[in-house]
């Protein structure tokens, strides 16, 4: 990624094609989308805390990024992060438009990370990286000296992502006791 008079430029290689460097537009044509390149005005992007009229928006964005997990209740989930440190909840905003999302904890060892997510139409551009920088400045002024994180282990691309901004995996086992059962179903 580049960046070019205030616009972020992303080109992408399939197999042997040639670059293609046209701006995104509705009339494209026939071009596969993955061979676009988007130029996006970075300055469009906004990180804000949650509000509650963001709830549906942001619940269908963990679905369409695969994170939401049959013993958990999105809605659940958020009504306790509004509970505690209600202002780290990020959302990243794209003209308007909920794209990103971070929860951003502490208790006074360790950071923690929940709920990154970007809508896939909108990964690799930078976004995820705004967001986690966002997240350590947040931490960072609480005086937060680590950040911890889970993923699934058979999510790599993002493991990946998470090296490639200077995160290592730590030897530990992660382990889980459930206080309250949650039913996915229920409201």
């Amino acid at each position: 990624m580049h960046f070019q008079n205030g616009l972020l430029s992303k080109r992408i290689l399939d197999d042997d094609l040639a670059w293609i460097n046209k701006p995104l537009r509705q009339d494209i044509g026939d071009a596969p989308a993955e061979l676009v390149v988007r130029f996006i005005n970075m300055s469009d992007f906004i990180i804000r805390q949650f509000h509650t009229d963001d709830q549906e928006d942001v619940i269908e964005l963990w679905s369409k990024c695969g994170l939401i997990a049959p013993q958990n209740n999105s809605k659940r989930d958020i009504e306790r992060k509004l509970k505690v440190n209600p202002e780290w909840f990020l959302i990243g905003e794209l003209n308007g438009r909920i794209i990103a999302t971070c929860m951003v904890g502490y208790e006074g060892h360790r950071g923690w990370i929940n709920y990154l997510a970007v809508l896939p139409q909108y990964q690799r551009q930078g976004f995820a990286t705004q967001m986690i920088q966002e997240a350590e400045k947040i931490l960072r002024s609480a005086g937060c000296p680590k950040i911890n994180l889970q993923v699934r282990s058979s999510n790599t691309g993002v493991i990946e992502f998470y090296k490639a901004i200077g995160f290592k995996r730590d030897d530990v086992v992660s382990m889980g006791k459930r206080l309250e059962q949650d039913n996915p179903s229920e409201p």
